[in-house]
């Protein structure tokens, strides 16, 4: 078990739940806080929503979501099932900097994205037909708070079959890509920055456990921990082993 402690250097920090995200408080804080950061408009948001469904401009049955992070963890939506599947042509990787969520202008934080090649075990989430509306919305004013992410329809496979499912693929082009850091470099990263939703470790740390609860671990994700661990041990700083804060 992993332990992360709460940044010291922020001044506030906030949950990432339903209400948070279907109110656009995280949106908000990101666009006051982080002039650099050009956010999405609801319109913006919507129509990136439509183009998913370019034959009825909207979903018209279940919908299925393909979790490869904190989703894993912390849905924050209403789901009727969920399946342990397994991604082809993407793997999850530490690849987007974040100056707010997971750290600050001064110390920018990395969070997860899925990157080209290899596989991803993940979780995939069934959304209802007539939940389908208002939990795009939710997860559209998480995922694309900004144009960092590409909403991408994904075949994601398991013992049970295969579905279609709407995964959420890195942009390489986008400013905050960061795919060229060594894991060295990513471990430092994650063993000291934090912002307003938390330290990174602790996403990682969340990620690699449950996970690990699903019989699925990352081995990538397990030598980042490791790694992560160690550094903040000698630092002086962060955590060590113990139960971690949820």
């Amino acid at each position: 078990m992993f332990r992360s402690e709460p940044p010291t250097d922020v001044p506030f920090t906030v949950d990432l739940t339903r209400e948070s995200l279907r109110t656009g408080k995280i949106r908000e804080l990101i666009a006051r806080y982080d002039a650099s950061f050009e956010t999405l408009t609801d319109d913006q948001l919507a129509a990136s929503r439509a183009a998913m469904f370019p034959e009825a401009g909207a979903p018209t049955g279940d919908v299925w979501l393909f979790g490869y992070g904190s989703l894993i963890w912390n849905p924050a939506i209403e789901y009727a099932e969920k399946r342990c599947l397994t991604v082809r042509g993407y793997h999850r990787r530490f690849c987007l900097r974040t100056h707010l969520g997971r750290g600050t202008p001064d110390l920018p934080g990395l969070v997860l994205g899925l990157d080209r090649g290899g596989c991803c075990r993940g979780v995939a989430f069934r959304i209802p037909k007539d939940r389908v509306a208002s939990e795009l919305d939710i997860v559209w004013r998480r995922e694309m708070v900004t144009d960092a992410y590409v909403p991408r329809w994904l075949r994601a496979s398991g013992p049970e079959g295969s579905v279609d499912a709407i995964g959420f693929v890195i942009n390489r082009r986008h400013d905050r890509y960061a795919g060229d850091l060594t894991e060295s470099e990513v471990a430092d990263v994650l063993a000291r920055a934090g912002g307003f939703l938390g330290p990174c470790s602790e996403y990682l740390f969340n990620t690699v456990e449950h996970l690990r609860d699903l019989a699925i671990p990352d081995a990538g994700l397990e030598r980042l921990a490791k790694a992560v661990v160690e550094r903040q041990q000698s630092g002086g700083s962060g955590s060590g082993p113990g139960e971690e804060r949820r």
